[in-house]
């Protein structure tokens, strides 16, 4: 299935969380905390403005970006699980 975000939305597939921690030691599911990273998959159009016209996203499919702790809404697609957020949620993308 093809999703397209609309407006200033972005889609977001969160990245795996850590499964160790820095000392070595092995996490369970229940202890492991949700990644605030993510890699974009597909972008809105933009923002309309007041003129008519859509602002330009500062991000684009493929940037691996940092999100905020409460950011989007988490739905499932085809069994993957996916953020739909706004991009103000974005606050940095990883180069």
């Amino acid at each position: 299935m093809k999703v397209r975000p609309l407006g200033e939305k972005v889609l977001v597939k969160r990245l795996e969380a850590e499964s160790k921690t820095k000392g070595g030691i092995v996490l369970p599911d229940s202890a492991k905390e949700k990644p605030k990273r993510g890699k974009i998959v597909s972008v809105g159009e933009g923002k309309l403005l007041d003129d008519g016209n859509r602002s330009t996203l500062q991000v684009k499919v493929g940037d691996e970006v940092i999100f905020t702790s409460y950011a989007g809404t988490e739905v499932k697609i085809d069994g993957e699980e996916f953020l739909i957020m706004d991009e103000s949620d974005i606050l940095a993308v990883v180069e």
